[in-house]
């Protein structure tokens, strides 16, 4: 019974040698991604090709509300059957509208997804060959809370990561 008691104290204080000898190491990514001009010039390419979309969905917007101004106007004079016709292109002009806008959410996801992967797979490929090179066991998200509830700030790898990209 001893034994199996100075085993497991052994064992014990054997784990907490191995786990104080580990290299921590914890960065803010977001914060990172802000200051990255890739990522501001991502973010200017993207606004732009959204104003393409806005702008398209404002002229058919547009041109619904001037069929719907026109038909409230001469409803009371037209026949039933131009009045159905009329109902019937301000009901296209609407479908066409959320198709315009379902494919323009779809278009823009697709780009940013585009525009942002490069970016996310070298600001990963930095992180991970900073820890590689200064020996960190593991890298921590500092970011929103997760992860991390306190850290030393000696722990910090954005200087390094920033540097190895470059960045100011």
């Amino acid at each position: 019974m001893k034994k199996i008691i100075l085993l497991v104290v052994c064992g014990l204080l054997v784990g907490n040698v191995a786990f104080s000898q580990m290299k921590l190491g914890y960065i803010n990514s977001a914060e990172l991604l802000n200051i990255m001009p890739d990522v501001k010039k991502a973010n200017a390419d993207i606004e732009a090709y959204q104003k393409s979309f806005v702008d398209q969905l404002q002229q058919l917007q547009k041109e619904g509300n001037d069929k719907v101004q026109a038909y409230q106007a001469a409803e009371k004079t037209m026949t039933d059957a131009v009045k159905e016709a009329r109902q019937q292109e301000i009901m296209d002009i609407e479908n066409r509208l959320q198709t315009l806008q379902k494919s323009a959410e779809e278009k823009i996801v697709k780009k940013r997804e585009e525009l942002y992967g490069p970016i996310l797979e070298k600001v990963q490929k930095a992180i991970e060959d900073v820890a590689k090179e200064k020996g960190y066991d593991y890298v921590f998200e500092r970011g929103t809370g997760q992860g991390v509830l306190f850290a030393k700030e000696s722990y910090n790898i954005m200087a390094d990561v920033k540097t190895k990209l470059g960045v100011k």
